[in-house]
């Protein structure tokens, strides 16, 4: 049989989504079938992107309870990789779900919902983080929540503050996450809270988290420009910090001294950017991410709502002092992120305990659009930054990777060596046994998941 792969909008890393034997797209499947205003629930086709549904949204008071760092994922895609968002009380996008329809080649188009009684096999949990193997989505019905706005507060902390407040910290903010930059004492800390009439943080808000920010926004990139300018380049004026970080680092993008310069005059930047806004959620969960780029992204345990166990810290921590002891060139940030559980048993977050607390935490390279060799250096020099993180990290913190962003290592026996992680991390003959029962052809699967499986 031949197979073809449904895709999404084609923006995973690892191009999960694509095959070269043929691949279905879901791009003209992208209407907003209807809004529930009294259940709070939206249906969507499932090639409907993130920021269409946001939209459709807006005229009902509704939104996404959260979102990933970008809203251009089709919302089949969004679902079958667990995507997520950060704060330690939200899960994974995937617990959104409450009903779906599934494609599958043996038994037909499948209605899924989350009350359903007779669905004594737990397919509707199963199937949600599916990985496009087990059918196609077409359909999805998401939970919504009222639209709101969110008080952010960003500022820049060390290590050594952020310890003492860490607990406090990830249990007092709705969303909350951590941009280390390596080479640096430097961590970016970013807090978002809902605005209510009551919400004053200022009771709780780290003495170091800063009001409005005066400083000329012309003047808050000024490190970075200036860097750029010692090496005869001058930037955009309306160039961003991520696209001033590109242009620096394709200098000598695995040169450790000149990504330590660049990484430094970033944190000076963050430094000047520190402030506070209030926005409409959509408009501050989502964030500019940069140019194309090499993401290797890991999920661990980290406790439970209130008690954190400081394992992400650790984390954070012993990842930073790998960088330092080999020389790594990594730029910035190593961002880090929360998430609660999910029920899905594929999801990296899963658990049956919707009070344990999930860290996510990526490493990135970014690649030069325009220069095949430095492509090729830079992707040779992340995969032995990636296979050092897990061979010093994922073992002892028993890491699960992102499934938008794991890989398939060439050699055999790194091979064999995800295979058994994942075995001993997942209900793989669960997942397997719906396979066989969905697509017992394995149509619907490329080489990517059937490597992996």
């Amino acid at each position: 049989k031949t197979r073809l792969r449904v895709m999404g909008a084609g923006l995973s890393p690892n191009g999960i989504g694509l095959d070269e034997d043929g691949m279905i797209s879901l791009a003209l499947m992208d209407s907003v079938l209807s809004v529930d205003p009294k259940k709070r629930q939206v249906t969507v086709q499932a090639g409907a992107r993130v920021s269409q549904v946001l939209e459709a949204l807006k005229p009902y008071g509704l939104t996404l309870q959260n979102l990933a760092s970008i809203n251009e994922q089709q919302i089949g895609g969004f679902m079958s990789v667990s995507a997520h968002g950060s704060g330690v009380t939200l899960p994974p996008v995937d617990e959104q779900v409450v009903s779906y329809k599934l494609v599958t080649p043996a038994l037909g188009t499948l209605t899924l919902s989350k009350d359903d009684p007779e669905d004594s096999e737990h397919r509707f949990e199963m199937a949600r983080v599916g990985l496009g193997a087990l059918g196609v989505v077409a359909e999805v019905t998401l939970r919504c929540v009222p639209a709101h706005q969110l008080h952010e507060c960003t500022w820049v902390s060390t290590m050594a503050d952020v310890e003492k407040q860490h607990a406090e910290l990830v249990t007092n903010n709705r969303h909350i996450r951590y941009m280390w930059i390596p080479y640096t004492e430097s961590v970016v800390v970013v807090t978002s809270n809902p605005v209510k009439p009551w919400y004053s943080p200022g009771s709780w808000l780290s003495s170091s988290a800063p009001a409005h920010n005066k400083i000329p926004e012309e003047e808050r990139l000024r490190p970075m420009r200036t860097l750029l300018q010692t090496h005869g380049v001058t930037a955009e004026m309306s160039a961003s910090l991520p696209q001033l970080r590109d242009e620096l680092l394709k200098i000598d993008p695995l040169n450790v001294e000149h990504i330590k310069h660049v990484n430094a005059a970033e944190a000076e930047c963050w430094k000047m950017m520190q402030g506070e806004r209030i926005e409409w959620s959509d408009k501050v969960l989502g964030f500019e991410c940069g140019g194309q780029q090499w993401v290797s992204e890991i999920c661990f345990a980290a406790g439970s709502a209130g008690t954190p166990n400081g394992r992400d810290l650790q984390y954070a921590r012993e990842l930073l002092q790998l960088i330092q002891d080999h020389q790594i060139p990594a730029p910035s940030p190593l961002e880090q992120r929360w998430t609660s559980a999910s029920s899905s048993p594929m999801s990296p977050a899963h658990s049956k305990s919707h009070d344990d607390v999930f860290s996510w935490l990526g490493v990135i390279m970014y690649l030069p659009p325009d220069d095949p060799q430095q492509r090729h250096d830079i992707s040779e020099a992340f995969s032995s930054y990636k296979e050092l993180c897990r061979t010093h990290l994922w073992p002892k913190f028993s890491c699960k990777e992102h499934w938008a962003k794991i890989e398939v290592p060439a050699d055999r026996d790194d091979k064999q060596a995800v295979r058994q992680r994942l075995q001993e991390s997942y209900p793989v003959p669960d997942f397997m046994r719906e396979r066989s029962t969905l697509d017992p052809n394995n149509i619907l699967a490329n080489k990517l998941v059937n490597a992996l499986f």
